[in-house]
């Protein structure tokens, strides 16, 4: 397009300066300057009317028969680059939105994230770091090209709309992350996935406090405060909470997790579902295998409560989050067993897990 572009404007400024020229050679034989010029017209577009004065010089029927010849040329030129310039734009537009829901249709159980801003880059970031699948939705070309270029699926259209996200396999999907910086358009996508999925996990979005209540009814299962998770962030390294307060909600668990990761440690998070082999059990019941093997930190319970150091005869139950404590490049083999294989070791023998 831009190779196209340039050649147009050069054919374009090759004519006018032909143009120009020819019509200085009149005047400068004794020609009027409007009478130059309304012969450059009527030679150009060969409208058949009469000369404007004689031309009955060899000079003045050279320049006559050069600005013919040119001028045909750089019309035939300048409409074809036209043309082509239209029609290289469509079908490079066409190109990119294939190339932008290319590998969509195929994905299941993967995640779409609305809204590439600050906090999108970073969320898809570490989703690509984690080797999960995902979606990245924004109405920005210009994001989504930043996003394609970091190999990331991409589709652009609003959320809003229910077209966009059966595009991007809202029916198939296992999380909808919403990201946007404005909370109207986080209800209003929440509102929208909660009807087309009923069992899609939705994590919204939220710049306000008063937001979270309506993105919670309106189906959305976790909303995250930026500006809240920053001032919690801010006053546990003021004051260096111990691990209780940091263990008993997911924000604490983040903070801890960024703490640990410096020397080479992860924390992995367990959920207990219904119907798993976990349900029911006992912590002590639990057999974690790696080459130096991991601990288990805290166990969530699901209205908050952390149970920290848990002793082996904890019994765990459905909505109960095991805290697990690794290395960085062990722990991506548990979770591995326990998300992507669903299974785990339960006393040596190996059992099905659903998500």
């Amino acid at each position: 397009m831009h190779l196209s572009l340039k050649r147009l404007l050069t054919t374009v400024v090759f004519f006018v300066t032909t143009c120009a020229l020819v019509a200085g050679v009149y005047t400068a034989h004794g020609w009027d300057w409007a009478d130059a010029v309304y012969m450059v017209v009527i030679t150009i577009f060969g409208v058949g009317y009469g000369e404007v004065r004689p031309v009955d010089t060899l000079l003045l029927r050279t320049v006559t028969m050069m600005l013919i010849v040119v001028s045909y040329g750089c019309v035939i030129y300048i409409a074809g680059g036209f043309v082509q310039m239209v029609m290289e734009g469509e079908i490079n537009r066409a190109l990119s939105r294939r190339r932008m829901t290319r590998g969509i249709d195929e994905l299941a159980g993967h995640t779409i994230l609305c809204g590439y801003g600050r906090a999108g880059r970073i969320l898809a970031a570490e989703l690509k770091r984690a080797g999960a699948s995902f979606v990245v939705v924004d109405q920005d070309e210009q994001k989504l090209n930043d996003a394609e270029s970091q190999g990331m699926l991409i589709l652009e259209g609003n959320a809003i709309e229910e077209d966009v996200l059966d595009k991007a396999g809202v029916r198939r999907a296992k999380v909808l992350a919403t990201v946007l910086p404005d909370d109207a358009a986080n209800v209003f996508i929440t509102l929208t996935a909660r009807e087309m999925n009923e069992t899609i996990e939705i994590i919204a979005r939220a710049e306000h406090p008063s937001t979270e209540k309506k993105l919670l009814r309106s189906g959305a299962n976790r909303v995250v405060l930026p500006a809240v998770i920053g001032g919690q962030r801010m006053a546990q390294l003021i004051t260096r909470p111990g691990a209780e307060a940091l263990l008993a909600s997911e924000e604490g668990v983040d903070a801890l997790q960024h703490e640990i990761e410096r020397i080479g440690l992860r924390i992995e998070e367990l959920s207990v579902t219904p119907g798993s082999p976990l349900d029911g059990h006992t912590v002590g019941d639990i057999d974690l295998k790696g080459n130096r093997g991991f601990l288990i930190v805290a166990v969530r319970r699901p209205g908050g409560e952390a149970v920290i150091d848990p002793p082996g005869d904890c019994v765990l139950a459905a909505g109960d989050t095991v805290i697990v404590l690794g290395h960085t490049g062990e722990l991506p083999q548990l979770a591995r067993r326990y998300t992507a294989a669903k299974e785990i070791l339960y006393r040596g023998a190996r059992a099905r897990v659903s998500d």
